[in-house]
């Protein structure tokens, strides 16, 4: 790709097949096998070479490229798909008598006494979709629906990396398969973690973000979701079909279609389908993603076609049910958590309920604009449901047993670790303790204390903070500087030379910039940007803390949110109490005297992403900064520019969607030049 001879079409033609077909390859490796051949940064630089030769010929950009996946122009609505074929329900069995009972209904259909082979697949708890394939190409995703008629979602189905734009290999003309779109697990609890930290409302299920997810208008958003797909089985198939479902299984796999090829089992009889349902009702929450039973399906082909289907349902399948997760049980009370962010989260003790053979005596109820959807009060019967998260949800309240007795669940004003004033800001759902000592919070604040961009104490690190907690040598930032040689020797593995080492690092860090020190008192929304704007405009700690909100609102690059938070920081007495303990201790801030190096980025923010070549992303930070500038790590309104490197994801998305100009690494660098 480095020549410096100009491509005719032709030539760009060819190469941009080769690096198409090597990405799909290595797509297919990475999501439908989990068997990765090549690095992200490897990945990243073949797809930046196809981005290179599609800017320089647009007619190559086609639905089935690569560059496809980041969704395109919203939709008003989405349009009817009619399925080829009716996407049938299952019958269901809770037992495995259910599922002796189905195997003896077959037989009995077949004038049969001879055992049956069966398939036995996991039946994930997700949304069911068609994707259909002409000529390896996928032109139509859609939603069940009423199993006639579904919804065209192809533009959120393209932005799935499980689901191949192209097939390959030796695939049919047209092909309908079926499949379940899903979030794993870890995804989803990464995603509400993400979510509470920003003070949004949570997900209650993977599933429910998942059916939101795919129905989202504007595909880009879709994009930014971590979802996948997995295939189990076909509406309609041109050619030879197979003669067994595990083969067309595997042939879907072959293909380039993601399957539970490793979870599936097939049985010779109905003896193995019952023992195989009891023995994934075992693992199920050891898998990595939700499933809430097993589908059984007789194995071959041919005698599929002849038991036939009745008015909605197959005769040939079954879906073995595990037991509930939800069950009904009362609220008794509700007790607070306080979050390593100050973050005040309710949650409910429940009278202790079995939930599929799991005691559960608690259920998050997440915030309080929750608590207000669901109606909920102390003493109400409740419907709790194991699903997806690390303690069960509440979701539904039965009003109808309610006795008059039932007392509102009420949010805190003042927090229930240290009594520091809780406070809730506009246009978020969490309120949170204002207290940086709390002891609820204190492990995560000594970590940011310490840190590099902080006070930037040498050798204090996790695990020393942990022994300190442990041993109950500190209960505050304070009580780092009240550390003594003999204190340090209670540590596992302390000699002389280091503990002289971290109290040489303890002492020097009184002297530490007052930028830093701003950082690392981790106050809410200040980032290291910020608490150099703060440094810069204040020459003292003194200083910034008698600022009060309407000063700070001037100042460039402070917003309502920021001046709310600083104001409301220094206003905590106990915040108060920290500062005059440390002045005492001798942690006196020196005052900022760095400038920018110049102005060309005054007044504008930048945010970078991707995987930048020309640069790293902190080196292309410190750049924005010594003009002036302001790097942030999220989009906004706000963003002036977004600076986007190969494999720039949700935030590209973002950008394009708010209008903002997005520059390559060479245009954020010929901008540099204008100096």
């Amino acid at each position: 790709m480095a020549s410096d001879t100009p491509l005719d079409f032709e030539e760009a033609r060819q190469q941009h097949q080769q690096l198409a077909t090597s990405l799909h390859h290595h797509n297919y490796q990475y999501h439908a096998l989990d068997r990765p051949e090549i690095s992200d940064a490897e990945y990243d630089r073949l797809m930046q070479q196809l981005l290179q030769l599609e800017q320089q010929f647009p007619q190559l950009v086609t639905p089935e490229s690569p560059s496809q996946r980041v969704g395109s122009t919203p939709l008003e609505s989405f349009p009817p798909a009619r399925h080829s074929q009716p996407m049938l329900s299952l019958e269901n069995a809770f037992n495995t008598a259910d599922l002796i009972e189905f195997d003896a209904r077959i037989k009995r259909f077949l004038s049969s006494t001879a055992d049956i082979e069966y398939i036995c697949e996991p039946k994930l708890d997700g949304v069911a979709v068609a994707l259909t394939y002409e000529q390896g190409k996928l032109v139509r995703g859609a939603t069940r629906g009423n199993g006639t008629v579904g919804e065209d979602i192809t533009q959120n189905i393209r932005t799935i990396n499980a689901v191949p734009l192209q097939l390959r290999g030796d695939f049919p003309e047209r092909l309908e398969v079926r499949g379940e779109v899903y979030m794993e697990l870890a995804a989803f609890r990464q995603v509400n973690e993400q979510r509470r930290e920003e003070g949004e409302a949570t997900y209650a299920n993977p599933r429910n973000l998942t059916a939101g997810s795919l129905r989202q208008l504007d595909a880009r958003l879709t994009a930014a979701r971590p979802l996948t797909m997995c295939c189990y089985g076909c509406g309609e198939m041109s050619g030879a079909s197979p003669k067994s479902h595990m083969e067309l299984l595997e042939a879907l796999s072959r293909w380039g279609l993601k399957v539970n090829l490793d979870i599936v089992r097939v049985v010779p009889a109905i003896a193995g389908v019952a023992a195989r349902y009891l023995e994934l009702m075992e693992q199920r929450d050891d898998l990595p993603y939700e499933i809430d039973g097993m589908v059984v399906k007789v194995n071959a082909i041919e005698l599929q076609q002849e038991l036939g289907e009745k008015s909605r349902t197959p005769r040939w399948a079954i879906a073995g049910k595990f037991p509930a997760r939800q069950e009904q049980t009362v609220v008794e009370s509700v007790r607070l958590q306080v979050g390593r962010t100050g973050a005040i989260t309710p949650v409910a003790n429940l009278r202790p309920v079995n939930v599929s053979g799991v005691t559960v005596s608690s259920a998050s109820l997440h915030n309080w604009d929750e608590i207000e959807r669901l109606g909920v009060m102390i003493g109400d019967t409740v419907v709790v449901e194991r699903a997806g998260d690390v303690i069960p949800d509440i979701v539904k309240v039965l009003t109808e047993h309610r006795t008059g007795q039932e007392q509102p669940i009420v949010q805190p004003e003042r927090c229930p670790v240290c009594n520091s004033l809780v406070v809730r800001e506009e246009g978020e759902v969490v309120p949170r303790c204002q207290g940086v000592d709390c002891p609820a919070q204190l492990k995560e604040s000594l970590k940011h204390f310490c840190s590099r961009g902080a006070m930037d104490i040498e050798g204090l690190g996790d695990k020393f903070i942990d022994q300190m907690l442990r041993l109950e040598l500190v209960s505050s930032l304070a009580d780092l500087y009240r550390l003594k040689r003999d204190d340090l020797f209670q540590f596992e593995r302390m000699g002389e030379k280091l503990a002289e080492n971290l109290l040489g690092a303890i002492a020097a860090s009184k002297q530490r910039p007052l930028e830093n020190f701003i950082y690392g008192l981790g106050i809410r929304h200040v980032g290291n940007h910020l608490a150099k704007v703060l440094s810069r405009r204040y020459p003292d700690l003194d200083a910034l803390a008698e600022a009060d909100y309407d000063e700070l609102i001037e100042l460039h690059e402070i917003g309502p949110q920021v001046a709310k938070s600083v104001t409301l920081f220094f206003r905590t007495e106990s915040n108060r109490q920290l500062l005059a303990e440390l002045k005492k201790l001798g942690v006196k801030p020196q005052a900022s005297a760095s400038q920018p190096a110049g102005e060309l980025f005054k007044g504008k923010t930048f945010v970078f992403t991707g995987a930048l070549e020309r640069f790293t992303r902190k080196e292309g930070e410190h750049l924005v900064e010594a003009q002036g500038g302001r790097a942030s790590g999220s989009v906004s309104k706000k963003t002036d520019y977004v600076v986007a490197g190969p494999g720039a994801g949700s935030k590209l998305a973002k950008a394009e969607q708010l209008g903002i100009a997005v520059l390559s690494e060479e245009e954020f660098l010929q901008l540099l030049e204008k100096e």
